[in-house]
């Protein structure tokens, strides 16, 4: 039987739960919802540092603890939270219920601490639902095919709400979190940074993958796949957020800016190879073996060859190193070099694909401030450089107001 009324689903992170007052504002903003006729499904990460404490004691009990265990037991952390949420939203004569991932129908693959969902078994939601109850759901993890408990890796709450939006066919998901919305740039970094009413599907993705930590990049790669209409906003007020949907108010913007904003990423590294050979197959495995360490790489630049040597650098996250090294280590022939002190600065803009000029101005920009760039990537609507981490706050604020975002 096919579910009538419209379903919401409000996701609220760490900072949101981080404490019992915390805690019980939630509540009274989930019942403002629910008091607005619509059913209530809401998504909760753990409170505060907690996931990072459990870490920490399983550091205490083993040096290297297998990762289904480790899921076991990160996982109980949003389950806290959750049976917290549920208590407060009661205490106030309303009708509630936390799940685990497992309870809510979350089914992933296999792959412990970074699993995908495979499927959304609705019908204990739904019954939920029609008994009027506001249901509460534990972000973050689900259940294998063989009934373990997993964890979906970096992002997992913001991923959990959009993947349900998805499976209930909800109105829209509402992503509350510690900043009122999409910005221009880092508003503790750029004061004129301004809040964007909102943003496109494709925008946001590139603001996520190069540095926005407002939501995470698996979510919005969801959410853009089937459509489902995104909310970003503060858990601290009741301002309008940014809204992330394609043709958003259409016949009142005709244009949109060339530049949409600019973001940074500190948590790269460099890696240089010199020595290897010009010939085909020599990235194929590089990489391949990098990938078989589940290491991403993110920017790529190769040199011309000399006599038949060339060399290439390119990207990683900061935490991949010692992996990274374990793997260069066993090429013959190279040397290698890692710089840890790099930064990327990115501009996104829908606009700059009928806008010729933008990246030569954003050269300019760097350039007027004596900014070296050490590597340059682009997409159709963004250009990333990577300069000196002690540049990068220099480098927004001149590009924020060079671009004129203010």
């Amino acid at each position: 039987m096919r579910y009538k009324k419209d379903i919401v689903v409000l996701k609220f992170g760490g900072t949101s739960v981080g404490d019992i007052e915390k805690i019980k504002r939630v509540a009274d903003r989930v019942i403002r919802s629910k008091n607005e006729g619509k059913s209530v499904v809401v998504v909760v990460s753990a409170m505060g540092d907690t996931t990072d404490k459990l870490i920490g004691l399983a550091g205490e009990i083993a040096s290297n603890p297998s990762r289904r265990e480790m899921d076991m037991l990160v996982s109980t952390g949003e389950c806290v939270s959750g049976s917290l949420l549920a208590m407060a939203i009661q205490e106030k004569g309303y009708k509630s219920v936390s799940l685990t991932g497992g309870q809510a129908g979350i089914v992933t693959d296999e792959l412990y601490s970074n699993a995908k969902i495979l499927n959304i078994r609705t019908e204990r939601i739904l019954k939920e639902l029609r008994r009027d109850r506001i249901v509460i759901v534990a972000g973050f993890q689900g259940v294998d095919t063989g009934g373990n408990i997993t964890t979906l890796g970096r992002g997992g709450s913001d991923t959990t709400a959009v993947a349900l939006a998805t499976a209930l066919k909800a109105k829209y998901c509402e992503i509350y979190t510690d900043v009122e919305g999409v910005y221009s740039a880092d508003p503790n970094m750029v004061e004129e940074a301004k809040k964007l009413e909102s943003i496109s599907y494709d925008e946001m993705l590139e603001l996520a993958s190069s540095g926005a930590k407002v939501i995470h990049l698996r979510a919005v790669e969801f959410a853009k796949k089937n459509n489902v209409i995104l909310h970003i906003r503060s858990s601290f007020n009741d301002n309008e957020g940014t809204w992330v949907m394609d043709d958003f108010k259409k016949d009142v913007r005709m244009e949109r800016p060339v530049i949409t904003g600019v973001t940074y990423d500190v948590g790269e590294a460099k890696v240089s190879i010199f020595g290897l050979e010009d010939k085909p197959g020599i990235a194929a495995d590089l990489f391949g073996r990098l990938a078989e360490k589940n290491i991403n790489v993110d920017l790529i630049v190769q040199n011309v060859s000399e006599k038949n040597i060339a060399a290439i650098s390119f990207t990683i996250r900061t935490e991949d190193v010692p992996l990274a090294k374990k793997v260069l280590k066993k090429m013959k022939n190279v040397r290698t070099e890692i710089d840890t002190e790099i930064a990327k600065v990115s501009i996104i803009g829908a606009g700059m694909q009928s806008n010729p000029g933008v990246a030569a101005k954003m050269f300019k920009i760097l350039a007027e401030k004596d900014i070296n760039i050490e590597m340059i990537s682009t997409s159709p609507i963004r250009i990333s450089c990577v300069i000196k981490e002690n540049r990068i706050k220099e480098a927004v604020k001149a590009l924020h107001a060079g671009f004129e975002l203010a």
